[in-house]
């Protein structure tokens, strides 16, 4: 799951980046509301986690940015602002919460579990692929009942193919998805995290991740 932290507070910003990665998510951030609109806009996020006072552009604006494009993203604002007013017009213009500084990093991610189970976003959290199940809550891979031992980017891999069952995704596509945006597009990262999921699904491993040639890879119907 991919995230942005738009965050001007260095030590806020670098503290939610790595306990959020801890719990799984590819996280990007930007320390200022010009940079973070461009990026929730040209950018496929899960979750947006958005500061209200913010240089260059205010988080208010980047929120309607973000609505204007027609994004449908959920977006959790972080304030010191505690008047009402200010909240009534953050979530008029397409807030999906609104959590106000000092918080708590437990609450915060309650807020977020909370928002993703609204129904225009909830998914299915198991996917089933021959011998294999894949528990997204968990963020666990069983075959035949048996645990596979993956890294934390093995599953996000295998997770984002299977979500995309029978789709064509390509090598930008799937890096974009797993890997922050800091990745060396040129590096061979994914091709090895393929070679390294195909060892560990065993003898099957080629015919459930496939490679379609010149165009990147798909999970097998």
């Amino acid at each position: 799951m991919r995230m942005l932290i738009i965050e001007d507070e260095q030590e806020i910003r670098e503290y939610l980046k790595i306990n959020f990665e801890k719990e799984g998510y590819v996280v990007d951030t930007a320390e200022d509301g010009e940079h973070g609109s461009y990026l929730a806009r040209t950018n496929e996020y899960q979750i947006i986690i958005l500061d209200h006072i913010l240089p260059k552009k205010t988080g208010l604006k980047v929120v309607e940015d973000i609505r204007e494009s027609l994004r449908s993203v959920p977006i959790i604002m972080l304030s010191v602002e505690t008047a009402i007013p200010n909240k009534i017009n953050c979530f008029k213009a397409g807030a999906d919460d609104y959590v106000t500084k000092p918080f708590s990093y437990q609450e915060l991610t309650m807020r977020i579990k909370t928002v993703l189970k609204r129904p225009y976003d909830i998914k299915s959290s198991t996917y089933t692929i021959n011998d294999l199940t894949i528990y997204t809550d968990k963020q666990q891979v069983t075959k035949n009942g048996k645990e596979l031992p993956l890294t934390r980017k093995e599953f996000m891999l295998l997770e984002c193919l299977a979500k995309e069952k029978g789709r064509v995704l390509t090598r930008g596509a799937l890096m974009e998805n797993v890997w922050d945006m800091n990745i060396d597009p040129f590096s061979n990262t994914l091709e090895t995290h393929i070679l390294n999921l195909r060892k560990k699904i065993g003898k099957n491993g080629k015919n459930i991740i496939k490679t379609v040639t010149g165009r990147g890879y798909r999970i097998a119907e």
